[in-house]
């Protein structure tokens, strides 16, 4: 079979092509907006469906160059350290340390569940932590990092991660708002007098930031931190592997931008989150769109039985979960059922899906500050050191990889 090889500056050009039909088509098709599926995966999945036919009517075998992926997802996660305040951990209080908790019990149950699957069917246990954890508390990002990580131990890992990724994004959208729904009627749910009367956010935050000019300072600023994230990252993983404990590296460059923010934050020097909050969506959009588009679907259809049963458990283990253990820990009242409904889209997808998940709820029955005062600081600070601080420990037992 002939093969084509699309190089790096190329593989760019289609990546940023395949993220604006993704836009089009969530735009277009009713289902992916209500789900919040992400452009890169609507663009992403369509770009490799056309090169799987391509293939299958006696084309060339398309190969993408995909180096400039890893600088994307170091820079991704970077972003993701630079947004961790600790001095936002302090609003949370005790709801927070709680909902913490649960959620490092929740990732270890996710992670049993699956391996239990991989060894019912007669796979390695390693592919279990795939169907657990770091596909569908990780997301796209954690599932293909994790995937290249083990790739020589795990071939196909990050597509099986991909696939796990997508329809856990789907499956925690449809879950969480059913759940809450059914906690808040069950139990005859009210949000709190005082709060019912009051919008979700003061006026200050409501308040639009006034727009200020993208400058050669700013722009330079932004740059030269993530780099510097991404070469400390680098060389403290280096450190860590020479003591024989070995880090993924998008890990050790997440935890250098937590060390910056928090510096930075202590001595009153303003860091612009907005800035890197955008450099981040787009290095994620990238990473996820060449990530997607260059899939091997082949590999994808042979194991599509095994991925929907794998799913259906997950979703059946984090609902009794949410209805079980987290409603009732966080207080068996209003915000516990939304805090409830967003801990599944956490579990299941992201914190734009536990967003989503909450905000249908609020919107119908009244407002739960609690609710989005806890569950997004999980979901942005918590969640990514969690997860993968989990995963090295299951990595760590003999039985695995």
């Amino acid at each position: 079979m002939n093969e084509l090889n699309i190089n790096v500056l190329d593989t760019l050009i289609v990546s940023i092509i395949v993220l604006y039909v993704g836009n089009l088509l969530t735009h277009k098709i009713p289902v992916l907006e209500k789900y919040s599926i992400p452009q890169a995966v609507s663009g992403g999945l369509l770009c490799s469906l056309i090169v799987f036919a391509i293939i299958r009517f006696g084309g060339p075998k398309i190969e993408f160059d995909l180096q400039l992926r890893d600088a994307l997802l170091l820079a991704f996660f970077s972003t993701v350290g630079l947004s961790a305040k600790f001095s936002r951990l302090a609003e949370g209080g005790r709801d927070l340390i709680f909902l913490v908790i649960l959620a490092a019990i929740f990732l270890t149950t996710q992670n049993c569940v699956g391996i239990l699957l991989a060894r019912v069917s007669g796979a390695d246990p390693a592919y279990g932590l795939f169907a657990g954890s770091i596909s569908f508390a990780g997301g796209h990002g954690t599932a293909i990092a994790w995937g290249q990580e083990l790739k020589e131990q795990l071939p196909g890992a990050d597509l099986l991660g991909i696939a796990f990724a997508t329809f856990g994004l789907i499956a925690g959208g449809i879950a969480g708002g059913p759940l809450g729904e059914r906690l808040i009627k069950k139990h005859r749910l009210d949000p709190d007098d005082a709060e019912s009367d009051q919008p979700m956010m003061s006026d200050e935050e409501q308040a639009p930031e006034p727009l200020e000019p993208v400058t050669m300072d700013r722009t330079l600023k932004t740059i030269f931190i993530l780099a510097v994230c991404i070469s400390l990252g680098e060389i403290v993983n280096r450190l860590f592997t020479g003591y024989g404990v070995k880090l993924p590296g998008f890990l050790t460059s997440m935890m250098v931008g937590i060390l910056i923010t928090n510096l930075a934050d202590a001595r009153k020097s303003e860091l612009r989150q907005g800035d890197f909050d955008k450099v981040g969506e787009v290095a994620l959009q990238l990473f996820l769109a060449m990530s997607l588009m260059s899939m091997d679907l082949n590999s994808l259809a042979e194991g599509l039985n095994s991925i929907i049963f794998a799913l259906v458990v997950q979703v059946l283990v984090i609902s009794l979960f949410g209805a079980l253990v987290v409603f009732r820990v966080m207080g068996r009242d209003y915000d516990a059922a939304v805090i409830s409904a967003g801990f599944i889209g956490l579990g299941l997808g992201a914190t734009p899906v536990a967003i989503a998940n909450m905000n249908a709820l609020t919107r119908r029955h009244g407002p739960s500050f609690k609710a989005f005062l806890v569950v997004p600081l999980v979901g942005a600070f918590f969640v990514d050191i969690l997860n993968a601080l989990i995963i090295k420990l299951f990595l760590a037992f003999p039985w695995m990889v």
